[in-house]
């Protein structure tokens, strides 16, 4: 599928031209970050316990201000009309572009921390190249981000060593969430047209450049942990072009329900 059949939804209703790589580029990260908050908000009053709650919901505030930065930035780059919240709430499914990997269901805690070390790990590699954006608000928006992604592993891994060297159970918990997981692990080092285009221009890194750093810091936290790295080559992919699992579409039902039955509601 070429990208322009992954975009729709302008104003009025009126269908929008292919973008070009660098609004695609922007958005695809922003997408990311919008659906990461949305998995963090879900553990909001279900925490195993209230300091851990409210990280986790601060952890989801620091990824929707991401989302939002980058969906501004994205509305300013297309420059057809569209808006911050045109762009979050008034596309469908199949105009997202974020990764496989963090619509993944929360599952239990072990499970959302190893999706989240997975994202982590790879965030901050992503926010450390950003930031010699050519862009220049792209590069501002990394590298402020940089500084929440490198808490947010801290934070993934600390826990993930805690689970899986901790009870039986949680080991046990914690390695079949990896195994779970780790066939979505792939997706954000797979570079397609827009990140090649991006690369050209300077807009961020051949997403390929970040798989061995990234891999490294997995490798060790897992190893801490006492949980064995995946060998499965069974590989899943398909966000970037916007072919999603079942979860997106349940997700932004319960994101986009209130802008889309009451469409420009002031508060």
């Amino acid at each position: 599928m070429t990208e322009s059949a992954i975009f729709s939804g302008g104003p009025q209703g009126m269908p929008i031209p292919t973008p070009d790589p660098h609004f695609a580029y922007v958005l695809r990260h922003a997408d990311d970050n919008l659906v990461a908050a949305q998995r963090y908000g879900e553990w909001i009053s279900y925490g195993p316990e209230l300091e851990e709650d409210i990280a986790l919901g601060n952890i989801g505030l620091d990824h929707l201000g991401q989302a939002r930065s980058l969906l501004a930035h994205a509305a300013s780059l297309e420059g057809r009309g569209r808006t911050e919240n045109d762009l979050a709430m008034m596309r469908d499914e199949r105009d997202f572009t974020n990764l496989l990997l963090i619509e993944q269901p929360n599952g239990d805690f072990a499970h959302t921390m190893a999706r989240a070390l997975f994202f982590d790990a790879y965030q901050v590699g992503l926010w450390q190249a950003l930031s010699d954006s050519t862009d220049a608000t792209l590069a501002g928006i990394a590298a402020k981000a940089l500084k929440e992604a490198r808490y947010h592993l801290r934070h993934s891994s600390g826990w993930l060593v805690r689970l899986g060297d901790g009870t039986e159970e949680s080991h046990e918990r914690s390695q079949r969430a990896v195994d779970a997981l780790w066939p979505y692990t792939s997706e954000p080092f797979q570079p397609d047209a827009v990140d090649l285009a991006a690369a050209e221009a300077g807009l961020g890194p051949d997403p390929s450049s970040l798989e061995s750093e990234w891999r490294s810091r997995v490798s060790a936290v897992l190893g801490e942990a006492t949980l064995d790295v995946p060998t499965d080559p069974y590989r899943r992919h398909g966000g970037r072009s916007g072919f999603h699992s079942e979860h997106l579409g349940h997700l932004l039902t319960e994101l986009q329900w209130v802008a889309r039955r009451y469409p420009g509601l002031k508060w």
